[in-house]
């Protein structure tokens, strides 16, 4: 399988590791202020949007050459009234533009932590909605998913990404607002 370099250690990290770890892959966990190398073949920004530049800016030498997954929602977490990046763009555009030499994927911001542990939205297998312009990137995205039992879908080109991001906003201000779970969420059903 793929050996995976996660940035962050919190929840979301956490879960991530886990589907990871179940599917047969290795994965390194990374502190923000960590200074321990990339090692993976994917990357996993598992950090609030803010985090993002800083990390970029950092290690981005080191990314090159990497498929860098964008799990962010660039929500403005002040108003809870909408996303922070401008309306033709997303926060994965923006991480592209940063990083033009590694294959940047949208992945794992529509879904909860909970149901990525669980690995169901209520009777429904946990959906992972994958976004990205490089085919065999968003192919081994999709197949560390897909091995832990979980169920890619290609949600199309990393153009897709603002709207993901828009589902990932919605999901959160419904949890935030207790009309849906933090371990519910939005499935896919085919």
């Amino acid at each position: 399988m793929a050996h995976l370099s996660i940035i962050g250690t919190g929840t979301m990290a956490q879960a991530i590791a886990d589907v990871a770890r179940k599917g047969g892959s290795t994965v390194d966990l990374i502190g923000r202020g960590d200074t321990t190398p990339v090692t993976g073949d994917v990357v996993v920004l598992a950090v609030p949007y803010g985090a993002v530049a800083e990390i970029v800016e950092q290690r981005g030498a080191e990314l090159a050459g990497k498929v860098v997954v964008d799990i962010t929602n660039p929500v403005d977490f002040e108003t809870f009234d909408g996303l922070v990046v401008p309306a033709d763009s997303s926060a994965a555009a923006e991480i592209q533009a940063a990083l033009p030499d590694s294959r940047v994927v949208k992945a794992f911001n529509t879904t909860f932590a909970g149901t990525l542990t669980a690995g169901t939205v209520g009777d429904v297998t946990t959906t992972v909605l994958v976004a990205g312009d490089d085919e065999d990137a968003k192919r081994l995205v999709s197949d560390v998913v897909d091995a832990a039992g979980l169920r890619a879908v290609d949600a199309g080109p990393l153009r897709r990404a603002r709207e993901l991001e828009a589902l990932g906003f919605q999901q959160i201000t419904l949890a935030a607002s207790e009309k849906v779970s933090w371990t519910g969420g939005f499935a896919v059903v085919a």
